[in-house]
């Protein structure tokens, strides 16, 4: 069984039994120690061919929109390329704050909906229930 990675911002752990990666944020970096704890983050899914994640960012309160164009147009599009031929897939975890910062912000709102346009080659969907983010992911599984 894999063991547990702690980075700056984040840990990262594996269900196996589902073929879930699980990131939880716990703080917020600078935005390069981000993108660092990124490409790990990419790194430990591909070390365990796992392209379902969650992603709990339940802990963090604000989405810096320098941080949010970074994953939309260069983090989502890499991963997407090496996590080929699987086919990438993110169920976000949100606090109830974050859902109102990405209906309410106008850039998150336009990053949101990039996001999820179902013709991006990688499926997203976001959760305030972590249940419910997992039967997205696996729903066959639970």
């Amino acid at each position: 069984m894999a063991q547990p990675i702690e980075l700056p911002s984040r840990s990262i752990s594996f269900r196996p039994d589902l073929r879930v990666m699980v990131v939880r944020w716990h703080s917020h970096a600078a935005f390069e120690v981000v993108q660092a704890d990124y490409a790990q983050m990419l790194a430990a899914a591909e070390e365990h061919g796992i392209s379902d994640w969650l992603l709990d960012v339940r802990r963090r309160d604000k989405i810096p929109a320098d941080l949010s164009d970074w994953v939309t147009h260069v983090f989502y599009p890499q991963a997407t390329a090496r996590m080929a031929p699987r086919r990438l897939r993110m169920a976000v975890l949100n606090s109830p704050a974050l859902t109102e910062a990405y209906t309410s912000d106008p850039d998150q709102r336009k990053y949101v909906a990039f996001v999820m346009d179902p013709a991006r080659p990688f499926d997203m969907n976001l959760f305030e229930d972590e249940g419910a983010a997992m039967r997205w992911l696996n729903p066959l599984e639970l």
